[in-house]
């Protein structure tokens, strides 16, 4: 293993040298620094050529400019500097990445999430009215254009959500359409019997139509919470839920492990709540750039809610420790991030109304509101907002092709030997599907996602430009356009290093997916 990285990783330096090489060289014949000056109408004109091309050495060789800045990058990790704007390319980078990571880690997260669960029901439910639809709406989604769908969301769910949002009143047409469209689409996904399909289809519709109209009428769009009661329904729910998918109710040890976990998490709300209200002004201060003392502090709280899932899992002991170990910490996880929706959900109507946010909470340009310097819980309300319309248009067009892939691999995997075996020998279809499908069949995904995540890491160069986002696509973008080479050839040399980094994880994924595969090979 250690010489398989060991020898990807000299390959990967090599192939990048030669990448720089050859942009440097094809930068230096297509850029022209001197394009502004040489329109430019002042008396000084002259003066200026000659001090932007020694400020740049535009007088020497390009092999020598490019050796002295492979040499500040290699000798002083220095790479170099915007001339246009005298910031150095160290200083602009950071911001660029940190903007970047946040919406791929958003869109990548529910889009895999989404798209998998989705195309491994498509899958299972093949041939079926529930199966032909969503291939409709994936391939639809798939077919848009991200700009035209970003355009969509600011005029839709922006501006239409942000009026509403000023009275909400409601809109019958509407919920009666969303609980109809929850009705068809759980009847189609839990299947079953004509009758079965009857029964899911009015709770799905009654449920959703009934919790919409419910906020709606005593107001808590305005003024929304979970409370304990909240928090308990979804730790007690995600205890079963956990249970039910990865070891079965009839496994009473895993089950008791994770309603324990729940039960724990419960007990913690009202201390916790004391302790998020008293921190939420000095949360905000900073540990070091980019960690704050309220997301290290989050953090750390999840580690321990894992390691408690973890504990309460090992005691409870049984054959399969492994089993109620996972499913308590899953369950663990759940709560918890319920405890933290539950904490930005109470502060949400001071955020509404505060004279920054002028009563439009989603916000439809860049990634922060200028000059918002409020608490912990108020500033992430704040990034939330700006994250949500971007990320939603990258998840529409993302969860299509996830959806295909995992729908396609799911067939594939469904029609093996093994698994007529599995069903031969008497397995539930849940350990079937859970235990034996679906990890084979996540396999073609470990060759896309690295290289989906590294495409959006190197920018989402429409997505960020419509919505205003400085990431690295737009850093990209408007330092070619000024014709400056040094920003231009880091982007070059970072989307190529993690182009590389992903195929390196997706040998490594293969190897942990399949038993079989050895990258030592």
């Amino acid at each position: 293993m250690i010489r398989f990285l060991l020898r990807r990783i000299v390959t990967a330096l090599a192939i990048l040298l030669v990448i720089s090489v050859v942009a440097y060289g094809l930068l230096s014949l297509a850029l022209d620094p001197l394009s502004d000056l040489r329109e430019s109408t002042a008396l000084n004109k002259e003066d200026l050529i000659a001090r932007r091309i020694a400020l740049l050495k535009l007088d020497e060789p390009w092999y020598v400019r490019y050796w002295d800045w492979l040499q500040s990058i290699l000798l002083h990790w220095d790479f170099g500097q915007a001339w246009a704007t005298g910031q150095r390319v160290n200083d602009m980078l950071g911001p660029a990445m940190l903007t970047s990571v946040q919406l791929v880690a958003a869109s990548t997260f529910l889009a895999l999430l989404i798209g998998v669960t989705i195309g491994v029901i498509s899958a299972l439910r093949q041939y079926t009215t529930f199966d032909y639809a969503i291939t409709l709406v994936s391939f639809v989604l798939y077919a848009l254009p991200v700009f035209w769908v970003a355009v969509l969301l600011k005029e839709y769910l922006a501006i239409g959500l942000n009026d509403y949002l000023a009275d909400p009143q409601p809109n019958w047409p509407l919920l009666v359409a969303v609980g109809l469209i929850a009705g068809f689409f759980w009847a189609g996904a839990l299947g079953g019997t004509m009758k079965r399909k009857l029964i899911t289809f009015a709770s799905a519709f009654v449920v959703t139509f009934g919790l919409l109209t419910l906020a709606i009428v005593t107001d808590w769009i305005s003024n929304p919470s979970l409370g304990v009661v909240g928090v308990a329904i979804i730790g007690f729910g995600a205890a079963y839920a956990m249970t039910l998918l990865f070891a079965g109710l009839k496994n009473r040890r895993a089950l008791y492990s994770a309603l324990t976990t729940a039960a724990i998490g419960v007990a913690l709300y009202f201390p916790l709540q004391q302790v998020f209200f008293q921190l939420a002004d000095t949360m905000q201060s900073k540990l070091f750039p980019g960690l704050s003392v309220g997301t290290a502090l989050i953090l750390g709280m999840l580690l321990l809610t894992i390691g408690i899932g973890c504990l309460v899992g090992w005691l409870f002991g049984g054959d399969d420790r492994g089993v109620s170990m996972r499913g308590a910490a899953l369950t663990g996880v759940l709560m918890a991030a319920g405890m933290y929706l539950d904490q930005m959900l109470q502060w949400w109507y001071s955020y509404f109304n505060n004279g920054a946010i002028r009563g439009r909470p989603i916000a439809t340009i860049g990634s922060v509101t200028p000059g918002f310097d409020e608490n912990y819980w108020l500033v992430n309300i704040d990034r939330f907002t700006h994250l949500l319309l971007p990320t939603l248009a990258l998840v529409l067009i993302s969860f299509a092709s996830y959806v295909r892939y995992e729908r396609g691999a799911t067939l594939e995997v469904l029609s093996q030997d093994y698994i007529r075996t599995a069903r031969s020998k008497g397995l539930s279809e849940r350990v079937v599907v859970v235990r034996h499908a679906l990890r084979n069949a996540l396999m073609p995904l470990a060759s896309i996602i690295p290289v989906d995540i590294v495409s959006l890491l190197g920018g989402a160069v429409i997505t960020e430009t419509i919505f205003g986002w400085s990431g690295m696509g737009k850093f990209f973008v408007d330092h070619l356009e000024t014709n400056q080479i040094d920003p231009v050839m880091v982007y070059i040399l970072i989307t190529g290093a993690l182009a590389m980094t992903a195929n390196l994880l997706a040998d490594i994924l293969y190897g942990l997916l399949d038993p079989r595969i050895r990258v030592n090979a």
